[in-house]
């Protein structure tokens, strides 16, 4: 399955400039459909409004944690098909292992760069 640069990507981090990062390195992979939430609950009413086919989300948020939305996506009927990317400062073995018994399909460490999100999302779509 080849990378579909039409599909809807939600990107959910509490930090705004964060989102910026990761909303101009996907337009520079030539994605364009591109919407943003701050926590994962607002990620939630978002998902649950309107059709997304990639989730990328921080882990560490107010609110709604990435791994609670993780699990609140995995757990709807409607929404556990979306591939979901947690992005986190967390390096730590156990994150990564919950993160993966949960369900998620690809995982980066902050820092990253341009190259890392565009092999994650090969990863996960196929080339």
């Amino acid at each position: 399955m080849a990378v579909n640069y039409n599909m809807k990507i939600l990107i959910v981090d509490d930090f705004s400039t964060m989102r910026r990062i990761e909303k101009n390195i996907l337009k520079h992979l030539g994605f364009n459909e591109i919407d943003e939430a701050g926590d994962g609950a607002e990620a939630l009413q978002k998902l649950k409004s309107k059709k997304y086919d990639f989730i990328i989300s921080d882990w560490n948020m107010p609110n709604m944690e990435g791994i609670d939305l993780l699990r609140a996506v995995r757990s709807d009927p409607d929404l556990k098909e979306i591939p979901f990317l947690m992005v986190t400062a967390e390096a730590e073995k156990a994150s990564v292992l919950t993160a993966i018994k949960e369900g998620v399909s690809n995982y980066i460490v902050k820092p990253f760069t341009e190259e890392v999100i565009k092999a994650k999302i090969e990863q996960i779509f196929g080339k």
